[in-house]
């Protein structure tokens, strides 16, 4: 099974890559779980056609029970995808970490992985925080790689160092390990050098250079990715040829 936990500042585009990433590996034949770990709970909306699905701690907050069912905290998307989405506390109380560890152990206890079984988990973790709930993605066999999305900005970058120094203090812990860099690019002076100068410097491959595009904005307005909306464009070919080389490494 391919698992995979997404990182990067907040804002640099990880929802927008995790998505795409999932849409493609799905229109590979694998059947896919994408997971949200962000309060904002708006990670897999553009599977689900603009339609966001309640959040788990949504769902705890409204009832008196926790669900009997997976089907009453996720949807399923386009190619098939089951869509969960964590949220978290109600703004102003409580630490949106302790959101994601909740939800993770009412999944264990819903037996979601054994019941779903799928090819690949991808989870989709707020911004660049590394530690507590926001690290449980990569810890305890929840996912195997990290993938660190960053531009050519300044904080970017130093987010991108702080993760990945990050994950390599928790090596010794049988955490996940950082599979490589996705550069989401935006149109920053000399960006691709810049990544690649940073990439070479961690001893990371950059897996994946994610063009600047109106399609992404085009599409997502329709509550689309853009392997969905226009799966011959440039930048759905970028997202499968990504999926395709996690599919080949896992083989």
């Amino acid at each position: 099974m391919i698992k995979l936990a997404v990182y990067g500042k907040g804002g640099i585009g990880k929802s927008t890559c995790t998505a795409n990433l999932a849409a493609a590996f799905s229109m590979l034949g694998k059947r896919v779980i994408q997971i949200g770990c962000d309060p904002k709970a708006d990670s897999t909306i553009n599977l689900l056609g603009g339609t966001p699905v309640t959040p788990v701690m949504n769902y705890l907050r409204e009832h008196d029970d926790e669900p009997d069912r997976i089907e009453d905290i996720s949807k399923v998307g386009f190619g098939n995808i089951l869509c969960i989405e964590t949220g978290g506390p109600t703004p102003g109380l409580g630490c949106a970490g302790r959101g994601i560890i909740t939800t993770f152990s009412l999944l264990e206890e819903l037996e979601l992985f054994e019941k779903y079984k799928p090819d690949v988990v991808l989870y989709d973790v707020l911004g660049d925080v590394v530690c507590g709930g926001f690290a449980a993605p990569i810890r305890e066999g929840y996912a195997s790689q990290v993938l660190i999305v960053t531009s050519g900005e300044k904080m970017a970058l130093y987010a991108a160092n702080n993760i990945n120094s990050a994950v390599k203090n928790f090596e010794d812990r049988s955490y996940a390990r950082v599979r490589g860099i996705i550069m989401n690019r935006r149109s920053v002076e000399n960006e691709e050098e810049k990544v690649r100068v940073f990439a070479d410097l961690a001893g990371l491959e950059v897996v994946a250079d994610i063009p600047r595009s109106n399609d992404i904005i085009k599409y997502e307005d329709m509550g689309k990715t853009v392997i969905e909306g226009d799966p011959n464009c440039e930048t759905a070919k970028r997202f499968f040829a990504l999926a395709q080389k996690l599919i080949d490494e896992d083989k």
